[in-house]
């Protein structure tokens, strides 16, 4: 059973995106992946609205103390074995908001974060390599 569910997530991974603290760049920029020039549903990757139907979580923005305990329920919700990608240069480390009162760390200290996508905001297609680079961890 375990390894039809790994070859289901593999095939046809639901992603959940998850919008942290974040400038919205990244944001626009995953939902332009979404639209028919990327149109990365051709490869089963389906944008849904509630994290208990996802199989991945796009997280982006600077975790800081107001959105880390919503992060981290978002997470619980999400059943396992899940995929956390990191979109932007605020996931892969706290950017030029580091020494902020409010910011509590970077992703990793949190949560298992699987890929990280850098980029301010990331291109659509790096987004789509980052997705692909996460499914190829899954064995």
């Amino acid at each position: 059973m375990g390894n039809f569910k790994l070859w289901g997530l593999k095939k046809s991974p639901w992603v959940f995106h998850v919008a942290a603290a974040s400038c919205n760049n990244c944001d626009i920029e995953i939902l332009d992946v979404l639209t028919p020039r990327w149109d990365v549903e051709r490869f089963g990757i389906v944008l849904v609205g509630s994290p208990r139907h996802a199989d991945a979580l796009l997280v982006t923005g600077v975790l800081n103390r107001k959105s880390l305990p919503r992060v981290l329920r978002v997470y619980e919700e999400t059943p396992k074995p899940c995929l956390v990608i990191g979109v932007g240069t605020c996931t892969c480390h706290c950017h030029m908001f580091e020494k902020s009162y409010n910011v509590v760390g970077p992703y990793d200290k949190h949560l298992p974060i699987d890929v990280y996508i850098p980029g301010c905001p990331p291109k659509p297609e790096a987004i789509i390599m980052g997705v692909v680079k996460a499914l190829q961890r899954l064995k």
